[in-house]
């Protein structure tokens, strides 16, 4: 990721946010009339999936926007929850929405309805299709330069779109063209399906940043490797990490000489703050120094979680 300034950061996502919010306006209005001339429960299903992503992108510009605030006297480690916040919010919509759509679907099935006016439904998802193309790509260059949590979730459940407006169209075809009269509510039933599971995702995610989930341990190791290169480091234990919106947060205690005076062993720290700032921008680290060959309350040595120092021995 390159290195931007914060400010510019919160531009970006916010203006990835916009458009979000433009695109959704657009494609709700669109499958409005497009469910209203075809009558398609499918079209439904896509015109509900447009309406929260309308929604969606609402509470994904407000959790950006808090997220970005600098910390408070109130809120000292920021403000990035808002984002875990706003997903819940989002996750609920969807429940509720999958619920309704599977109702109606089944109610079709068991009742029977046909579809209309395919023709307008087909041209009504090609340009869903390929508007949504437009803000994925756009998403995908924010991406890449902030790497906001929010605008990659956004991004993933714009990607489901581009399948339900196929699947739609699939629906249309095989309803009108084919004469499969189950097909629309069928693809209703799917796409409802396809929507609580984005929602079980969505929580997912979420519960994880509100319970301050550890990092991946591709990542805890790779920290530790770096650690690891500095020839003053002793060793490292009670090393703790958690993501909050756009934040990272690392602790642990570093085992050092215990010769060394408070000023030099202070001057160490910074040092590795440095050397990690480097390979972990924005990571906001805190250090406790430890003298070498303490054993903490639970018996558990500084020397531990630096696996690659005992094997070199």
């Amino acid at each position: 990721m390159s290195a931007i300034h914060h400010e510019d950061r919160s531009a970006l996502n916010r203006g990835a946010a916009l458009a979000s919010i433009a695109t959704a306006i657009f494609l709700v209005a669109l499958k409005t009339w497009a469910t209203w001339r075809t009558g398609s429960t499918a079209m439904l299903g896509s015109l509900a999936d447009s309406a929260l992503d309308l929604v969606a992108s609402l509470a994904t510009l407000i959790g950006v926007w808090i997220a970005a605030m600098p910390a408070d006297e109130d809120h000292r480690f920021g403000h990035g929850k808002a984002e875990a916040l706003a997903a819940i919010f989002q996750v609920m919509l969807i429940a509720l929405s999958a619920t309704g759509i599977a109702y109606r679907a089944i109610d079709r099935l068991m009742n029977g309805a046909q579809t209309q006016a395919a023709e307008e439904g087909i041209a009504v998802s090609l340009i869903a299709i390929a508007v949504t193309l437009a803000l994925i790509t756009w998403q995908r260059i924010v991406i890449a330069r902030t790497n906001s949590v929010a605008i990659k979730t956004d991004n993933v459940h714009y990607q489901s779109d581009l399948l339900l407006n196929m699947a739609v169209i699939a629906a249309l075809v095989i309803d009108q063209y084919l004469g499969f009269s189950e097909a629309d509510p069928l693809f209703g039933l799917a796409i409802a399906a396809w929507l609580a599971w984005g929602a079980w995702r969505g929580a997912s995610e979420a519960v994880d940043h509100l319970m301050d989930k550890e990092w991946p341990e591709e990542r805890r190791d790779a920290f530790l490797e770096v650690l690891g290169r500095h020839p003053d480091i002793r060793g490292v234990h009670d090393l703790r990490t958690r993501t909050s919106g756009m934040h990272d947060f690392v602790q642990f205690h570093m085992a050092v000489d215990p010769k060394l005076t408070v000023v030099e062993a202070h001057d160490l720290m910074d040092e590795v703050e440095a050397r990690l700032a480097n390979e972990f921008p924005g990571v906001e680290v805190l250090i406790h120094p430890d003298p070498e060959g303490l054993v903490d309350e639970e018996g558990v040595a500084a020397e531990e979680l630096l696996p690659d120092r005992a094997e070199d021995a």
